[in-house]
């Protein structure tokens, strides 16, 4: 099993970027992998290489100012999806078999969903952090990217602790989801929920709307945005102020953003952080939350990404702010490009998701 390790990860031997040249040619070599590497070394895994992350994992589109952007095997022109894009891309090309990245604000459905590949974001707290360069640690996860689902879920088994559950074959969508797909995924995405209840691998779907009961997908995407981006300046802030004009244009201003954020504000996302998380965890208790990963297939490379990231992280924080597992599986099509089929469920159901995602692309046509 080859793996492409993406470079926020200690490996031993090696000097570990974060996806920035000054950042590399500052740093000594790793004395030891980061517990992640080392967990897939003891079940016979082979680091083949280390891979491109967008800068300190800081964007979900997968471009990089230095080395540029990754090719999109499966959408040529189009956004391979970031930060895990040099590991989803490795696998795609089948320069590796297997993905080792992070997912904090989707960066390992977003690239998945872009590439057509599986992809698992655990359950936070589950996979030892340790050796791992974080971003936002309230929400940072490791994850796999794989281009079958037998692999992934061979991978889940031996290194997950959590047998699977029966998972409830009752689905929620959030109500408003629609409002944020592009046209082609939303028929897509209507389509595969008729057919997963025909086949009986769903035996309801209901639409909910958090709004009443707990935050809509708005709420979540600020709650999300103002925590990630104190603890993204509270630990790599002093580092961009003694490095003036060391990231690319998109991730400076980023951390431009959150050195601005009012300490009031990050206590008040705080406070409501603890509040959606117990909430959420609480509502994929009987349910999965049933939606496609992304607004739609992967943007051109000379896209406006401003309202395609907004719309995006309103559908990837549900489970970046609930600390749950999330897959993104290979099943729907925005036109001619892939597009994946998210499964949130509560903490704990990794393998139980990757179980009902094989039962989805039994039952979905490929």
């Amino acid at each position: 099993m080859r793996v492409a390790v993406k470079d926020v990860f200690a490996v031993a031997g090696v000097c570990r970027g974060l996806g920035n040249p000054v950042v590399a040619a500052e740093a000594a070599p790793q004395p030891v992998d980061a517990a992640a590497v080392a967990a897939l070394r003891a079940i016979g895994a082979e680091v083949t290489g280390v891979a491109t992350t967008d800068e300190f994992a800081y964007s979900l589109a997968g471009v990089n100012a230095h080395t540029g952007a990754p090719p999109n095997l499966a959408a040529p022109g189009h956004l391979p999806g970031g930060s895990s894009s040099g590991p989803a891309a490795a696998v795609a090309l089948g320069q590796a078999d297997l993905g080792l990245g992070t997912d904090t604000a989707g960066s390992i459905r977003v690239p998945a969903s872009y590439q057509g590949l599986w992809g698992l974001r655990t359950t936070l707290g589950t996979v030892d952090a340790s050796g791992l360069a974080p971003l936002a640690p309230s929400f940072d996860t490791v994850g796999w990217l794989t281009r079958d689902v037998s692999l992934l879920r061979r991978v889940v088994g031996e290194l997950l602790p959590h047998p699977p559950r029966a998972l409830p074959r009752r689905a929620l969508v959030p109500a408003g989801i629609d409002a944020l797909l592009t046209p082609g995924a939303a028929v897509s995405f209507a389509g595969a929920l008729e057919r997963l209840l025909a086949a009986g691998v769903l035996d309801a779907v209901d639409r909910i709307d958090l709004a009443p009961a707990g935050p809509s997908l708005e709420e979540l995407r600020e709650v999300f945005r103002i925590v990630q981006g104190s603890e993204a300046w509270a630990l790599h802030g002093e580092w961009v102020e003694a490095h003036p004009g060391g990231l690319g244009t998109d991730v400076a201003a980023r951390f431009s953003t959150a050195r601005d954020v009012e300490p009031s504000q990050v206590a008040r996302a705080r406070q409501l952080l603890d509040r959606h998380r117990r909430w959420l965890r609480e509502l994929t208790g009987d349910a999965v939350v049933i939606l496609p990963a992304t607004p739609g297939g992967a943007p051109r490379m000379d896209a406006d990404l401003g309202p395609v990231r907004t719309a995006t992280i309103a559908m990837t924080s549900l489970a970046s702010v609930g600390g749950l597992p999330a897959l993104s599986a290979p099943l729907l099509r925005d036109g001619p490009l892939p597009l994946g089929l998210s499964l949130v469920g509560a903490p704990g159901d990794d393998a139980a998701l990757v179980e009902l995602g094989a039962a989805c692309a039994a039952a979905l046509p490929a």
